[in-house]
């Protein structure tokens, strides 16, 4: 009986120890989340990859999609064939997918047999062009870009209009 009474009187000191520190993290406000993706912001985004494209010398098609991989915003240059708006949305689907350019992944995913078969997944596009979005080191979104005249072009126009998104 003794050993249980020293017990919870144990208990109730450790309890009584933690209780401020307890309160002080519960009073602590949270950091607020990101600011959710917005099409004024994406159409900065698209603007942004088409000026680094025509900077290339080239015409794009360019999609935005939000946290959830809804598209926000997909345009395309009457140059660019109908099949790259497509395309774009599906990099920036992948990108927002796996958190990560769609560059990288798919020569990661070539170059090693474990990831690839992740080029059998339906939405998934293993081709340069596709980069996430972030903010605070949240992913918001990513953007997809294709008919640029090859993966580097189409990854480099995308990582530009992402960079505009950092401070």
């Amino acid at each position: 009986m003794n050993t249980a009474h020293s017990l919870i009187k144990s208990r109730a000191g450790l309890l009584a120890a933690l209780l401020p520190a307890l309160g002080a993290a519960a009073g602590a406000s949270p950091s607020p989340p990101p600011a959710a993706l917005d099409l004024d912001t994406a159409e900065r985004l698209a603007h942004a990859a088409r000026a680094q494209c025509a900077a290339l010398g080239k015409e794009i098609a360019v999609a935005v999609v939000d946290a959830g991989g809804q598209a926000l915003l997909q345009s395309r240059s009457a140059s660019v064939g109908p099949h790259n708006l497509e395309a774009a949305r599906r990099k920036a689907f992948t990108s927002l997918s796996t958190r990560q350019p769609t560059l990288q992944l798919g020569r990661q995913a070539r170059s090693q047999p474990d990831t690839a078969g992740l080029q059998y997944l339906p939405e998934l596009l293993l081709l340069g062009g596709g980069q996430p979005l972030r903010r605070g080191g949240t992913v918001i979104g990513a953007i997809g870009v294709a008919g640029g005249g090859g993966p580097e072009n189409d990854d480099a126009c995308a990582l530009a209009a992402a960079r505009t998104l950092q401070p």
